[in-house]
């Protein structure tokens, strides 16, 4: 069996390297955080000359209708530059649901504008991530009259809303049935308000009022697209994550091998070293686990085991990388501003987008529980 990628896949994954290396250097990102930008429109412009937006646009709508690995790959750089682009939330959230479930006025509509950097999406899932009876209470009521369908209600934490020109909705109608809608930010009865978080992003919370809104998909089709979305967000997730604890990871061997006390690199101390170790083998297995995840995604195979075993390894692998990161650094860990301090803030705003490791390991060890047929080995954790 043949674990490697293709030529193709290693070129993307080198190019978007080289964007975003070039573009959010350590003295870049200083600036950029002391500024009251939110995001880098020059870096998403580039993104999309060097047609790296449109990854996942088929061909006949402006992309290069690549795969999921190959979105995947890119995120993955992004999480190791810590860029500040919405990458995420348009070409996951909002770019692949509508690539896979839109009629073609719709993707002509979104997906070209969307290649060419002119378009940004998102959409109104935080909730699946969420427990509190608070979030799971939100519901978005839609009302069809004529051809028209209307939505009034609210949804949080919309993952970079306040940019999004148009954000999915998902609404119960009139008989309980639930699907989901794509809804123009700049339409009447639509109201968002942003809302800042730690890591300098802008989420937003959005109601509506009478809204109207485009079906996606089929009429009680809601459940299996929020479905199909959740597995891929949280493995594209997953992906970067990734990219943020080897980056961390890599940086903090360079930070132990250049900083001496008692006259030789603290890299050299073994409680150092056994730490460091330790943290390897944590990103090792949690990259391990979201290629499987991201393969059999893109082989559309089952694999609701192996996204929340990714899931699992993000959170909780993430958080024992990030923490030994910052703390061989030091007192330089605890400086907002020094490059290291990005990655911890990041790598926690992954975590909580993913519900954290104790909400998916409860149900991971349910699924398996209630299955007696699935094989646990290589999702052992």
């Amino acid at each position: 069996m043949d674990f490697s990628f293709t030529e193709d896949q290693n070129a993307i994954r080198e190019l978007a390297h080289q964007i975003f290396s070039d573009r959010a250097t350590d003295e870049f990102m200083l600036e950029f955080s002391r500024s009251d930008a939110t995001y880098d429109d020059q870096l998403w412009n580039t993104l999309a000359e060097q047609g790296l937006l449109g990854i996942c646009v088929p061909e006949e709508f402006g992309g290069t209708g690549l795969g999921f690995i190959e979105l995947c790959s890119i995120l993955e750089e992004q999480g190791r530059s810590v860029a500040p682009v919405p990458l995420f939330s348009s070409l996951v959230l909002g770019g692949l649901a509508i690539a896979e479930f839109a009629n073609d006025p719709q993707k002509q509509q979104y997906l070209s504008p969307l290649a060419e950097g002119k378009v940004k999406l998102s959409a109104a899932i935080a909730d699946l991530g969420m427990s509190s009876a608070a979030a799971s209470a939100q519901r978005v009521n839609a009302v069809q009259e004529g051809e028209q369908w209307l939505l009034t209600g609210a949804k949080s934490a919309i993952a970079d809303g306040a940019v999004a020109n148009a954000i999915l909705v998902p609404a119960v109608d009139e008989n309980g049935k639930s699907s989901v809608f794509i809804v123009d930010v700049s339409s009447a009865g639509v109201n968002l308000l942003p809302q800042a978080n730690y890591s300098g992003t802008t989420k937003a919370n959005i109601v509506l009022d009478k809204a109207p809104a485009q079906l996606l998909g089929k009429i009680g089709q809601g459940e299996a697209i929020l479905q199909w979305l959740e597995q891929r967000a949280d493995t594209a997730l997953a992906a970067m994550q990734v990219g943020v604890c080897d980056e961390a990871l890599k940086r903090t061997a360079a930070f132990t091998g250049e900083r001496k006390q008692f006259g030789a690199p603290i890299g050299s101390f073994q409680a150092v070293a056994m730490r460091a170790a330790d943290a390897f083998i944590d990103v090792e297995a949690m990259r391990s686990m979201a290629w499987q995840a991201m393969w059999r995604l893109s082989e559309n195979l089952s694999s609701d085991l192996e996204v929340r075993a990714a899931k699992w390894w993000a959170c909780n692998g993430s958080h024992r990388v990030v923490h030994a990161a910052q703390h061989l650094h030091g007192g330089m860990g605890s400086d907002i501003e020094f490059p290291i301090h990005r990655f911890f803030i990041l790598s926690k705003e992954i975590s909580f987008a993913l519900a954290g490791g104790a909400a998916t390991i409860s149900k991971l060890g349910k699924q398996l529980a209630d299955d007696d047929s699935v094989g646990v080995t290589a999702l052992a954790v």
